[in-house]
């Protein structure tokens, strides 16, 4: 027997909850025709929730055994989120995908098929379209996939999801990565793996509202850059060595012009102007050291990644003793 663990991390979900379990159930239901010897188990993953998605999904492990469920003692993140679920996760595949129906399940079987038939350590998928959002925010997404593939290692594709399947090795290896500041998007193209593509059409939600604001999203492309390229670092190096060069031939200018010219040193104004340019772009590489300098200090913490409050575990356990 094989078993594949849902991984879906949840956060203020609940409307979307009953539709996403539905779904899934139907899908599993026509995996098994294709490989009977296929079992699952769908882990929620709650991220400190101030609705009642704990509670639905409380209801749904009443009448199906194969929910489980952890929830977090606060709201640590989605990243925090997916590293719970894959660290907990018991199947011989894990696939994690969002609740909110924007990762359409008819299309698991053949992301599933693709490692277990095919060879592929991972199947993963990306969007073709971003019908639906908003204008200004697909811009700036598809700037960045191109900024961070310019300058990290990690291969990032233009639009990828969360939704992916993977053998049980390369869980394994993400688990392994305990870093406290997680972008999973570049550890996914950082530990390599045979990964095969899929594509579809962008789905909006069956419930709900997106969690994710413009300005969430921009610093968790920040995240991005920073934990998987060194590269702004050597800006403010070139910065530096560049503003050096300007002030030196400033320099050279105003002597010469004195000999040759006579004439005397003047204009205030475009001197606070130019002390302020190069104060700002101080600042600007400063800025740039001290969010290395934070992560790297929040590292050194070795606080935990997330703290369960809640499992499916520890009340079975309660329900034995009583």
């Amino acid at each position: 027997m094989s078993l594949l663990s849902v991984i879906i991390p949840c956060f203020n979900e609940q409307e979307a909850i009953p539709f996403f379990y539905d779904a899934m159930v139907k899908t599993a239901s026509d995996m098994k025709e294709t490989w009977p010897d296929l079992e699952f188990e769908y882990l929620f993953i709650d991220d400190g929730s101030r609705d009642n998605t704990l509670e639905t999904v409380e209801k749904l492990r009443e009448k199906d055994k194969c929910v489980r469920f952890i929830s977090f003692s606060r709201n640590f993140g989605k990243e925090a989120a997916l590293y719970a679920g894959l660290e907990n996760a018991r199947g011989d595949y894990a696939v994690t995908m969002d609740a909110d129906m924007q990762d359409p399940p008819s299309i698991l079987p053949e992301m599933f098929r693709a490692v277990k038939e095919e060879g592929y350590d991972s199947a993963a998928t990306r969007r073709v379209t971003r019908r639906g959002e908003p204008v200004i925010r697909s811009f700036f997404a598809r700037r960045f996939y191109r900024l961070i593939n310019r300058m990290s290692s990690a291969d990032i594709v233009d639009g990828a999801r969360d939704y992916r399947i993977m053998t049980r090795r390369m869980v394994d290896a993400i688990v392994g990565m305990r870093e406290y500041n997680r972008f999973t998007k570049g550890i996914y193209g950082w530990i390599g793996f045979n990964t095969k593509w899929i594509e579809f059409e962008n789905v909006e939600r069956v419930a709900g509202e997106t969690k994710w604001s413009f300005w969430k999203l921009f610093g968790y492309a920040m995240e991005g850059i920073i934990g998987f390229s060194t590269i702004p670092l050597s800006m403010a190096t070139w910065f530096g060595i560049l503003m050096s060069i300007i002030s030196f031939l400033g320099i050279l200018f105003i002597i010469v012009k004195k000999i040759v010219y006579g004439d005397p040193t003047s204009g205030w104004s475009s001197l606070v102007c130019i002390i302020l340019l190069i104060a700002g772009i101080q600042l600007f590489c400063m800025g740039i050291i001290g969010q290395y300098l934070a992560k790297a200090y929040l590292e050194t913490k070795h606080r935990p990644i997330y703290i369960a409050r809640r499992t499916s575990e520890d009340e079975d356990k309660e329900k034995e003793k009583q």
